[in-house]
C-alpha cells in the first residue's frame, strides 16, 4: 500500500543514466531558479513603503531614489555572481567561494545562512502568497496557516518527483506572473499618461521634515529583500545542461534584467497612484484595483502573484539539496543528503527543507512581516562573504582585467554588508534569533564532521596486519513458550552450530517449572536455561545470562542471538501483540557487542 502511494505521488523510479535527462535548460532554469527573486516584486516595493510611512505620507516620493538604489546593487549583484559562475562552474555558490578563499570556518558560515536561509524562503514565499490569497478573499484570513502548509506538501511532491518534471509544470504560471506584471505595468503607466488616475502625491525633491539618513538606510535595507534569490543560480550549476556555466550566467542575466524591470514598474505605478502600506490589501493589489477595477482582470493578477508567491519555494528546493549534498560531501552533514532519490533528486533534502520551513510557518503563524527580516539576514551574509571571497581570489590570482572585477565586488562587498549591519540594528527584535540559530548549525557541522573522522579512524584496518578473527559460535535463543516460531528458529539455529542454548525467563518458581517440564517432554535437542525474575522485567536476566557467556566464552565463540518473532498478516494485527522482542533488540544494540539477528515466521491469518 505504502509502495503504491509512492509511485502514485512521485512516479516510477529512474534509472541513473537518465540523469542528464533530468538537466535544466535556460527557460525551464530561470522559472524553477528565478521564481524566489521575481516572486519579491510583490513586496520589495511595499517593504520600502512600510519604513518610509514612519515619516508621514509625505515621504513615499523617496521610494523612487531609494528602488533605483536597489537596482544599482542588483546590477553589482549580477555582474559578481556572473563571476562566480566562471570562476566556480562546479556550484556551491557562497559556500565554496568562502570556504576556497576565506577558510573553513567562514565558508561554513555562509554555508549554514544559506540553508537557513532557503528554509526561510519557502516559509516567506508560502505566507506571502497566503497574503496575496487572503487580499482577494478576506474570509480566508483565518485559515492562512493551513492554506500555507498545503502549498508547502505540494511543493514538496512536486520536487520529489524530479527537477525537469517540476520545470515543466510550474514553468507556466511563473511565466503568466511575468506577462501580467508587465501587463498591469504597461497599462497602469497608459492610464497615469492619460490622466486616468488623479492621486495626490507628494512632488519628487518634496522636504520632509523628519526624515533622517537612517529612515532611508532601514527603508533602503528593507527593499533589498527584493534581491533575495539572486544567488540561487550560481548555487545550482550542476543543475543546467552543457555548456552548464554558460546556460547558468545566461539565465542569471535575464533574471537580472526581467526582475530590475518589474521592481522600477512597481515602484512608479505606486508613486503615482499614490499608494500606501494597508495590512489587509498588498500593494500589489492596490494597484491592480486601481488600474483595472475589482474585475476579472484584477482577480487573475491576484491570482498569478499568489501562485508565483507560493512558487517563490521552489528555488529553494532546487538550491537547498544540491549546497546540502555538497556540505555532506564534505562531512559537515549527514551522508544521507547525499543520495539521490527514485526520481534522481536529492530526496531527503527535500525533504528536511519541507518538514523545517512548515514548522516556521506554524511558529510564526503565517506572519511574512515578521519572517522577511530573519529571511534577508539570511541571505546578505552570503551574499558579503562571497563578495569578499571573490575579492580575495583577484588579488591572489590576479588574472586579465582583475582590477575591474576586483572593484565590482568591493562594492558589493561594502554595500551588502552595509545593509546587513543595518537589518541588525534597525530590526534586531527580528533577527535575534538568526545570532543563535547559526552558531548552533555551525557547531552541529563541526560535530557531525568529527563524528565522521572519528568514525573512518576507528573502522580502518591495516591491510598487512589486520585478519579476519576465525571463531566458533555460540547461539542464544529467547523463548517465550513452546510455539511454531520458537521451532523455526531453533532449526535455523541449529543448522549454523551445534552450540546452541534456548534462554527462557519466568515470574516464580510454578510457572518455571512448567515450562521446564514441558520442554523436556518435547525434547527439540537443544538445552534450556531457566531464569527467574523478580523484578518482572524480561531484558534484565537475559542481559545478565549473555553478560556470562561473554566472560567464558568471549576468547573462542562469536555469540549470537537469535530472536525468534512472528509476523501478523495486517499491519494494525501488531499493536495487539507485546513487542518484547524488538525491545530486547533496541537494548542488545546499543549495549553489546554480540550478534543479533532474527528469524521471522508469518502468520497467514
Amino acid at each position: 500500500m505504502v509502495s503504491r502511494l509512492k509511485r502514485l505521488l512521485i512516479g516510477r523510479p529512474m534509472r541513473s543514466g537518465e540523469i542528464e535527462g533530468e538537466k535544466l535548460g535556460k527557460l525551464k532554469a530561470l522559472a524553477v531558479l528565478s521564481s524566489d527573486a521575481l516572486s519579491s516584486v510583490a513586496y520589495g516595493t511595499e517593504q520600502i513603503l512600510l519604513v518610509l510611512m514612519a515619516a508621514g505620507f509625505a515621504a513615499v516620493w523617496y521610494s523612487l531614489p531609494i528602488s533605483l538604489a536597489v537596482l544599482g546593487l542588483l546590477l553589482i549583484l549580477i555582474l559578481s555572481y556572473r563571476q562566480t559562475i566562471y570562476a566556480y562552474p562546479a556550484g556551491g555558490g557562497a559556500y565554496i567561494v568562502a570556504k576556497d578563499n576565506l577558510g573553513v570556518p567562514t565558508g561554513l558560515l555562509a554555508g549554514g545562512s544559506l540553508l537557513v536561509d532557503y528554509i526561510l524562503t519557502v516559509a516567506v514565499s508560502s505566507s506571502a502568497g497566503t497574503d496575496a490569497i487572503t487580499s482577494a478573499f478576506p474570509s480566508l484570513h483565518e485559515h492562512r496557516v493551513l492554506i500555507a502548509l498545503i502549498m508547502i506538501v505540494f511543493l514538496t511532491v512536486m520536487n520529489l518527483r524530479g527537477v525537469t518534471e517540476s520545470a515543466s509544470v510550474l514553468a507556466i504560471p511563473i511565466y503568466l506572473f511575468v506577462f501580467a506584471i508587465f501587463v498591469l505595468i504597461v497599462s497602469g503607466i497608459v492610464k497615469y499618461l492619460t490622466g486616468g488616475i488623479h492621486a495626490d502625491v507628494p512632488e519628487l525633491g518634496a522636504t520632509v521634515s523628519n526624515i533622517s539618513l537612517f529612515l532611508l538606510l532601514k527603508a533602503f535595507s528593507s527593499g533589498c529583500s527584493a534581491l533575495t534569490g539572486v544567488e540561487a543560480v550560481s548555487n545550482a550549476i550542476p543543475n543546467f545542461k552543457k555548456p552548464a556555466e554558460r546556460n547558468a550566467a545566461a539565465t542569471l542575466i535575464m533574471m537580472g534584467a526581467i526582475l530590475g524591470a518589474m521592481f522600477i514598474g512597481i515602484s512608479l505605478l505606486a508613486y503615482w497612484y499614490g499608494i500606501s502600506p494597508d495590512p489587509k490589501q498588498t500593494v500589489v493589489s492596490q494597484i491592480a484595483a486601481s488600474t483595472f477595477g475589482r474585475g476579472a482582470l484584477y482577480y487573475a493578477i491576484q491570482g498569478v502573484t499568489a501562485l508565483i508567491l507560493f512558487l517563490a519555494a521552489n528555488t529553494a528546493y532546487s538550491a537547498f539539496p544540491l549546497l546540502a549534498f555538497m556540505l555532506a560531501k564534505d562531512k559537515y552533514m549527514p551522508h544521507a543528503f547525499m543520495v539521490r532519490g527514485d526520481r534522481l533528486g536529492f530526496s531527503n533534502g527535500i525533504i528536511f527543507l519541507g518538514v523545517f520551513s512548515a514548522l516556521l510557518v506554524v511558529l510564526f503563524h503565517g506572519d511574512t512581516e515578521n519572517l522577511i527580516p530573519l529571511y534577508a539576514v539570511g541571505v546578505f551574509i552570503p551574499f558579503t562573504l562571497s563578495q569578499l571571497g571573490m575579492m580575495i581570489r583577484w588579488l591572489k590570482l590576479r588574472p586579465a582585467e582583475w582590477i575591474g572585477r576586483f572593484a565590482v565586488n568591493t562594492i558589493g562587498m561594502l554595500t551588502t554588508l552595509s545593509i546587513t549591519l543595518i537589518f541588525i540594528f534597525t530590526k534586531f527584535a527580528h533577527v535575534w534569533m538568526v545570532f543563535v540559530f547559526l552558531p548552533i548549525v555551525i557547531g552541529l557541522f563541526y560535530q557531525i564532521q568529527r563524528h565522521y573522522i572519528n568514525t573512518a579512524a576507528e573502522l580502518r584496518i591495516n591491510l598487512d596486519t589486520d585478519k579476519p578473527c576465525i571463531k566458533g559460535s555460540t547461539i542464544v535463543v529467547p523463548v517465550a513458550g513452546i510455539t511454531r516460531v520458537v521451532m523455526n528458529s531453533l532449526g535455523y539455529a541449529k543448522s549454523l552450530t551445534d552450540n546452541v542454548v534456548a534462554v527462557y525467563v519466568g515470574f516464580d518458581d510454578e510457572e518455571i517449572e512448567r515450562m521446564e517440564k514441558k520442554w523436556e517432554e518435547w525434547n527439540p535437542g537443544v538445552r534450556l536455561i531457566t531464569l527467574r525474575s523478580s523484578y518482572r522485567s524480561i531484558i534484565r536476566p537475559i542481559m545478565k545470562f549473555i553478560d556470562t557467556i561473554e566472560w567464558k566464552t568471549a576468547d573462542t565463540d562469536h555469540i549470537t542471538v537469535l530472536i525468534p518473532q512472528f509476523i501478523a498478516k495486517h499491519w494494525w494485527q501488531h499493536i495487539l501483540h507485546n513487542q518484547s522482542s524488538l525491545l530486547l533488540r533496541a537494548y542488545l544494540y546499543n549495549q553489546k557487542d554480540v550478534v543479533i539477528a532474527t528469524v521471522p515466521y508469518h502468520l497467514k491469518r
